[in-house]
């Protein structure tokens, strides 16, 4: 059984502000459940911060979102060059 829930968010869409894949600002994906619903190259970016917060680690120079004094989320963005996607993985304690 899994301790933590992630969730996906798309904070900021950089460049010409719109994603080839039709990803939106402020859409927000479930993990695993909506993973068919996301870029597969997003995912895969994703995916190594999705591991860490799932295991329980975390990323120091992030925020702590629920006051337990942890860092509980993580940003990335996609590769493309021309217009990255940045995505907010957070963790919350189920």
């Amino acid at each position: 059984m899994e301790k933590y829930q992630i969730k996906i968010e798309i904070t900021e869409i950089m460049g010409s502000g719109k994603c080839p894949e039709g990803h939106t600002v402020g859409e927000v994906f479930n993990y695993p459940e909506d993973l068919g619903k996301l870029c597969p190259t997003a995912i895969h970016v994703l995916y190594p911060s999705i591991k860490v917060l799932r295991s329980g680690g975390s990323f120091s120079w992030y925020e702590d979102t629920d006051g337990d004094g942890i860092p509980d989320c993580d940003y990335s963005c996609c590769p493309d060059h021309k217009q990255p996607v940045v995505f907010k993985v957070t963790r919350k304690e189920i």
